[in-house]
């Protein structure tokens, strides 16, 4: 197996425990034999446990000497509550580590060099990309700016409609396409909603399986805005646990949810105007269907936005189709 292979399924791991590994980041590893099979494979514990590469290492046993350690972020070279990655690579004695990512983190960051140093080979940069922009988007986010990463998440008609006329709105998308979204909502660490959708859809806001029943992760449930909400109300039951922050400030929300990593912003039309205009959100995802609603209901209200010269500009990043919707994924221009 070559390098990019092995970080393939180095990503794949990553992306299984996203949102289980806070504020630890979400990172996949795998030990290639001296041979180049794969002799085991690891993803970062919740907080406290093991680190990927040494749950790979334990997997691979014996067969981790001589061989290559493939790695989606650089290892770590600090003690926090676990030891040094580094330490258990050269205890094991690889050959070779190959990383995706250096990492940011000023303390822990000096393991390439360590490992080189010590005679083990060393490659950066293997799919920096796919990493950069899959499993670490949002932690690297957050060690950039020491903000969380916002996410606008909605589903819409191709002419741009979030409901029909009378207000109807399940479904616009497939399945396929609500399936996806809760495997994200199982990822995230916090989803975010007005106090207008709690009172016209009454949500869960909660992550679920193929068959119905909860994920394992929930995220927090955040109901924004200045009016009561029912205490009978959906997102209050004992699915999740959630926070009603009594704002309708964007910057107020984030502060409020500063500690957190990942965050999906659900909310309808104003909420999403709301935070387009405060120039929080860092990620579109649009899940598109195939169908024309028309009517006034669109998908977002004001961003604040006069004339084509001022127009908010956004670049793709990904267009994918999800049964017979297509997701489109954008970031600011």
């Amino acid at each position: 197996m070559n390098l990019d292979a092995a970080m393939r399924a180095a990503i794949e791991h990553a992306d299984k425990v996203k949102g289980k590994t806070y504020p630890n980041p979400p990172v996949g590893a795998v030990i290639l034999d001296s041979g180049g099979e794969i002799a085991g494979v690891g993803a970062t514990a919740p907080a406290g446990g093991p680190h990927a590469e040494v749950l790979a290492l334990r997997r691979a046993g014996n067969r981790a000497s001589g061989g290559t350690a493939v790695v989606t972020l650089e290892p770590c070279n600090h003690f926090g509550r676990t030891p040094p990655c580094v330490d258990a690579l050269l205890a094991a004695g690889v050959a070779e580590v190959a990383f995706a990512v250096a990492d940011p983190n000023p303390v822990a960051a000096g393991g390439a060099a360590r490992l080189a140093d010590a005679g083990v080979r060393v490659s950066a940069g293997v799919l920096a990309q796919a990493v950069t922009g899959g499993p670490l988007r949002e932690w690297l986010h957050k060690q950039r700016t020491g903000m969380p990463h916002v996410t606008w998440k909605f589903a819409t008609s191709v002419d741009g409609r979030s409901a029909a006329a009378d207000g109807s709105s399940q479904w616009i998308t497939s399945e396929a396409a609500r399936a996806d979204v809760h495997r994200r909502r199982a990822a995230a660490d916090a989803i975010v909603v007005g106090t207008g959708t709690v009172f016209v859809d009454d949500p869960a806001l909660t992550a679920r399986l193929p068959d119905g029943s909860l994920a394992d992760h929930q995220p927090l449930r955040v109901v924004v805005g200045r009016r009561e909400i029912s205490p009978d109300a959906t997102v209050l039951n004992d699915d999740s646990r959630t926070m009603v922050i009594r704002t309708r400030d964007p910057h107020e929300v984030i502060k409020a949810l500063s500690d957190r990593t990942d965050i999906l912003l659900e909310g309808g039309p104003t909420l999403a105007g709301a935070f387009l205009r405060a120039g929080v959100i860092d990620r579109i995802l649009a899940y598109v269907a195939p169908i024309l609603l028309g009517g006034p209901i669109t998908a977002v209200d004001d961003v604040g936005v006069l004339s084509i010269a001022q127009a908010q500009r956004w670049r793709f990043d990904g267009m994918d189709p999800v049964g017979p919707d297509v997701l489109l994924s954008l970031i600011p221009a």
